[in-house]
């Protein structure tokens, strides 16, 4: 299996040839963010550590995307619209909803979590679960919503 490292030099290079410049800017900057972690690690990064990279990325797009389509910058919103689905073709397939709420309840379970208290519990428990697999505020909302 390919590294990501090596996943996004061949995809830097293939947008080249493509002259796909959003593309190109896009996996620049995660080879950089990935390069970074790396060098702050000091050593190989291990897949899960890629991924917590790739949706640290994502979630920085996320958030930006909101505060564009707030200010009405809709020029930034489709670039970025481009630059999140170039971050989500590296990521793992993201869970859907009823996915993501059926792991939420098996580890509420689990842990035995019985109320709003142990939503601290919950949230440590099913993070590592769902890393990289599904984004945090839903994680976060399902939780408090079957806790409630």
């Amino acid at each position: 299996m390919m590294s990501l490292a090596d996943s996004l030099q061949k995809d830097m290079i293939a947008a080249m040839k493509a002259k796909d410049k959003d593309k190109l800017s896009t996996v620049r900057m995660l080879k950089a963010a990935v390069a970074n972690e790396k060098i702050n690690a000091g050593h190989d990064l291990s897949p899960e550590e890629e991924i917590a990279v790739l949706s640290r990325e994502l979630k920085q797009r996320k958030d930006s995307l909101e505060e564009f389509k707030n200010a009405g910058r809709e020029d930034s919103v489709k670039q970025l619209e481009k630059e999140i689905e170039v971050v989500q073709s590296y990521l793992p397939k993201q869970l859907s909803e009823d996915e993501v709420k059926d792991i939420v309840q098996e580890t509420i379970n689990e842990v035995g979590a019985t109320s709003k208290a142990d939503f601290g519990k919950v949230m440590g428990a099913v993070m590592p679960k769902l890393k990289g697999k599904a984004d945090g505020k839903l994680v976060n909302e399902t939780v408090k919503s079957l806790l409630s």
